[in-house]
């Protein structure tokens, strides 16, 4: 069975299809989804999907991209709504600098405020980072008391061993099924068995062969072969390994 640790399924891609698509996850040997906010409002949808599906789980947390919408209200809007008992992480937050579409000073304060957030509420962050990794690592090396994923993960091994060195996560997309995902595929090669982790960002990223489609968990099973391949194991094992990974990394006891 898999875990699809990062997944948007409030995006209006699914609009049409919701709950067919998240109806068919069994059949798809899917079993476990963290939906990811990415704004206040996309919080607050996960968390209303987390209710309706037993298997649905949701993080808070505000993007980048969304932090110029915060206010000085906004940390206690997430607040209350970390208190869902099928919240399980702050996230996806971190800081953007390839669109730029909040300013630079602003994204760092959210994060920053975010960050305190996950270190009062005692939860885990799930980071996204688009080239600004400098000022991401200074920033969470402030907080190496949480514990954290760096999502999306395509960088070198020379940074995911600093990620790896404060007990951090790591997780992968389709994005490793890429012909040019050369980096990525040799951190997925040596990242250590209990540190890794899988993820489709749907509707995001999807991996080859179905690459150009409105990508699902529905193709999560790409990822993992592809994980298994690149570490000389099964894909049962792949799945076994990620699924583990992620139910710890969440705090998810089942």
């Amino acid at each position: 069975m898999f875990f699809d640790t990062h997944a948007h399924y409030d995006d209006k891609r699914f609009d049409g299809d919701r709950d067919e698509v998240l109806g068919a996850m069994e059949s798809a040997g899917v079993s476990l989804i963290v939906n990811a906010g990415s704004s206040m409002e996309s919080s607050a949808a996960g968390l209303a999907l987390a209710d309706r599906f037993p298997f649905v789980y949701a993080t808070v947390g505000v993007h980048p991209h969304d932090s110029k919408e915060m206010d000085d209200g906004s940390v206690d809007v997430l607040q209350e709504l970390l208190r869902h008992p099928k919240a399980v992480a702050v996230g996806e937050i971190g800081l953007d600098y390839h669109y730029d579409f909040s300013p630079r000073d602003v994204q760092m304060t959210r994060f920053r405020e975010q960050l305190e957030l996950a270190r009062f509420a005692g939860m885990p962050v799930v980071i996204h980072e688009r080239e600004a990794l400098r000022d991401t690592l200074d920033t969470i090396r402030e907080f190496r008391d949480l514990s954290g994923v760096l999502h999306c993960f395509s960088g070198s091994w020379e940074t995911a061993r600093i990620i790896l060195d404060m007990g951090w996560y790591l997780s992968f997309t389709g994005v490793i099924t890429f012909k040019n995902a050369r980096k990525a595929l040799d951190v997925v090669a040596k990242v250590p068995a209990d540190r890794i982790m899988i993820e489709t960002d749907c509707p995001y990223l999807s991996p080859e062969p179905v690459r150009g489609r409105r990508n699902s968990s529905l193709f999560l099973a790409h990822i993992a072969q592809k994980v298994a391949e690149v570490r000389g194991i099964t894909v049962e094992d792949a799945a076994a390994l990620t699924m583990e990974n992620g139910k710890r990394f969440f705090g998810l006891r089942m």
